[in-house]
């Protein structure tokens, strides 16, 4: 949780608008109303309307955030907002970084590699402002239409009861009321929704301060991380520094608690400091003390706190982000966290508006993101007492440590400059399947589905024409990002039979609206190799390249079947029939039929007859990646969420233990110890 005191800078509003629910005779009522349009805010709402829930966004000014402050954003996240639509321009704009270095002093002490290995889609962190992805966001809500966003109101009452919460909105022109089903409150560290309730936060909080400067210069240092401990040019204190587009540079000083963050903010101090640190800059990266001409953009001055709520679900209240979760700002937890916080929710919302998962599944959000919290908040409170030292103990401590780690990988293990942001393994989460049998590999149950690169296959569908064959090799064509952001051709019927209830000419504009976007996303040139297939020959094995997670409906579950190279048509039917009454009664499952890697081509197309509402995508797995990290085999059967979350998995599919394994993931199952329930099959 930071508490920034900004030195300057304005941002242009959005313009208040009137709203017909301002002139209604009773306050009208909605599905979900989200309060707070920050990055948690925003993406929650895309996400819930992408999910054909209509989804009200209100925020209490009209402008983005100023400066850079949350600005490193972790692959996980980037994966979220792919599924949203909106990863590749912000990846286009952003500088993207998986190297960083530690010093001690003037001597470099390691350097590390947060992505070493190869076949991931996303790099391991973007730096790119707050407020140029929140920029992003704003542009991907307004292409949606079941999304409304409205400026200039602000939420200032809450009165829950039953079956709904009822909001007072206040506007520029006077107050009025909505009412909400569910009212998600993303709005902020300082969150007026908790301050209503008679709620708050918990936890510890740090004496000092740190001092942000956004400084533009031409500096020719890499795309790196680099991080001090008692530099010569800021002695007894840290220092972070971090690449921005456009030729900004994010640095970071530590202050300490008597600091006077008034004059800490003058141009006169900051600017001395930031030439210091240049000089030094130069020479380890192998110069000789050059200073760039430099201007200073932006500054503020934080202390922070690790804190969270008791709860995040309150009645028809639930909170998320730094409404419900303060950090420290070492590592990007926070917005990343916040973010993932509304990739958990999203579907759960979904799922509970439409019917299709009781209310039970909106508490699971609460424990789950709860033990998310308290992990961030433990990796972030060792990394703090360890960047400030506040005994003489501690402080000898960590000199021996960085003393060591320059010649002993042990010791490089106890140095914490800020465990950078991973996602949190749900593994205790109560949706999960305990496994019956021992996985390896990279993937834990319960953590989200990694990336990998795939081909796709030619299969034959033998129940349609030449025209839908035609027509289906031509959906294949289109870019991955329109499959994940709108429902694809071979699952229509079932999407206009979707228990949303949303008309089907609703359907397709926001079909519409989110192909488009994603064709326009498409195009830039950082991503136009990842994003485009080519539509392909028959019986000959696909080459383009394309993403695993691209193939993943939002919304829906996915299931994960791995083949072997000679399968056939008739075994793989009678598979995606099982996986089809799995789901009976729910919307069906996306399924990826994954062949292994291979030295020869496929020589046989499969012919298929998925059964009614299945999408099935056949894949093949070119680099052998998603097998080696699912350590998977021929037969094995992954169950993801719609968070993409690992909830199940087997070495062979077993049609019972799935159904049970989807009605637990959806609430509907009271969870059982895994023993007994293999001693019924």
């Amino acid at each position: 949780m930071t508490t920034p005191s900004t030195a300057a800078a304005t941002a242009a509003d959005f313009d208040y608008r009137r709203h017909p629910d301002q002139d209604a005779a009773a306050p009208v009522r909605h599905p979900v109303v989200v309060v707070g349009a920050g990055p948690v805010g925003l993406s929650l709402a895309i996400d819930l309307a992408l999910q054909q829930v209509p989804v009200v966004l209100l925020n209490n000014d009209g402008r983005l955030s100023v400066g850079s402050r949350a600005l490193c954003f972790a692959k996980r996240t980037l994966d979220i907002f792919d599924r949203l639509g909106c990863a590749a321009p912000m990846v286009a704009q952003g500088v993207s970084w998986h190297v960083g270095r530690v010093f001690f002093g003037d001597r470099q002490v390691y350097q590390f590699d947060l992505l070493p290995e190869t076949g991931h889609r996303r790099p391991a962190f973007i730096n790119l402002s707050q407020h140029d992805l929140e920029a992003h966001l704003v542009a991907r809500a307004e292409q949606l239409p079941l999304l409304d966003l409205r400026w200039h109101h602000a939420v200032v009452g809450v009165t829950q009861h039953p079956t709904h919460a009822r909001l007072t909105v206040r506007t520029p022109e006077g107050d009025y009321g909505l009412d909400a089903d569910h009212v998600v409150a993303c709005d902020g560290s300082r969150s007026p929704m908790r301050g209503m309730l008679g709620l708050d936060t918990h936890g510890r909080s740090f004496r000092d301060r740190f001092l942000i400067a956004d400084v533009r210069m031409k500096a020719p240092f890499p795309a790196e991380r680099w991080f001090w401990f008692d530099p010569p040019f800021h002695p007894g204190q840290s220092v972070l520094l971090h690449r921005q587009p456009d030729g900004i540079w994010r640095i970071d000083f530590q202050l300490g608690w008597d600091a006077d963050p008034e004059q800490e903010k003058r141009p006169d101090n900051i600017l001395p400091r930031v030439r210091a640190l240049m000089a030094q800059a130069s020479r380890a990266a192998g110069g000789s003390g050059e200073i760039p001409e430099m201007e200073l953009v932006w500054a503020s001055v934080y202390t922070f706190a690790c804190m969270r709520m008791e709860r995040l679900r309150h009645g028809r209240v639930l909170f998320a982000g730094d409404a419900a979760h303060g950090v420290s700002p070492f590592g990007a937890r926070g917005a990343n966290s916040g973010i993932q916080d509304a990739d958990n929710l999203a579907w759960k919302l979904a799922w509970v508006i439409h019917g299709r998962a009781p209310e039970a599944l909106l508490e699971t959000y609460a424990r789950e993101r709860e033990f998310a919290a308290d992990d961030n908040i433990r990796h972030s409170t060792r990394s703090t007492d360890f960047i400030t030292p506040k005994s003489a103990a501690s402080r000898l401590f960590r000199t021996a440590v960085l003393d060591l780690a320059r010649d002993f990988g042990f010791a490089r293990k106890l140095v914490n400059s800020g465990r950078l942001s991973l996602p949190t393994t749900l593994s205790e989460s109560s949706l999960n399947t305990g496994d019956a049998e021992a996985f390896g590999g990279a993937l834990a149950l319960g953590a989200p589905m990694v990336d990998a690169p795939v081909a796709r296959v030619p299969w034959h569908r033998g129940d349609e024409s030449a025209d839908a064959a035609a027509a289906r090799a031509s959906a294949a064509a289109t870019p991955a990002a329109v499959v994940t952001t709108a429902a694809t051709a071979t699952d229509a019927d079932e999407a206009t039979t979707d228990a949303a209830g949303v008309p089907a000419a609703t359907r397709a504009a926001i079909a519409t609206t989110a192909a488009t976007a994603a064709i326009v996303t498409a195009t830039a040139a950082t991503d136009a190799g990842a994003q485009t297939h080519a539509a392909q020959p028959p019986a000959v094995a696909s080459e383009p390249s394309c993403w695993l997670l691209s193939h993943l409906v939002p919304g829906r579950f996915s299931v994960l079947l791995f083949l072997d190279m000679d399968r056939r048509g008739s075994d793989v039917h009678e598979l995606l029939s099982h996986i089809a009454d799995a789901f009976d009664g729910l919307p069906a499952p996306s399924v990826l039929l994954l062949l292994p890697q291979a030295t020869s081509p496929i020589a046989q197309p499969l012919t298929l007859t998925p059964p009614r509402g299945l999408t099935v995508h056949h894949l093949h797995d070119k680099q052998g990646l998603a097998q080696t990290r699912c350590d998977a085999r021929a037969g094995t059967v992954l169950l993801l969420r719609p968070d993409q979350h690992l909830c199940a998995r087997w070495r062979r599919l077993q049609p019972t233990l799935l159904r049970q394994a989807v009605l637990r993931a959806t609430a509907a199952l009271q969870a059982a110890p895994v023993a007994e329930e293999l001693a019924c099959h």
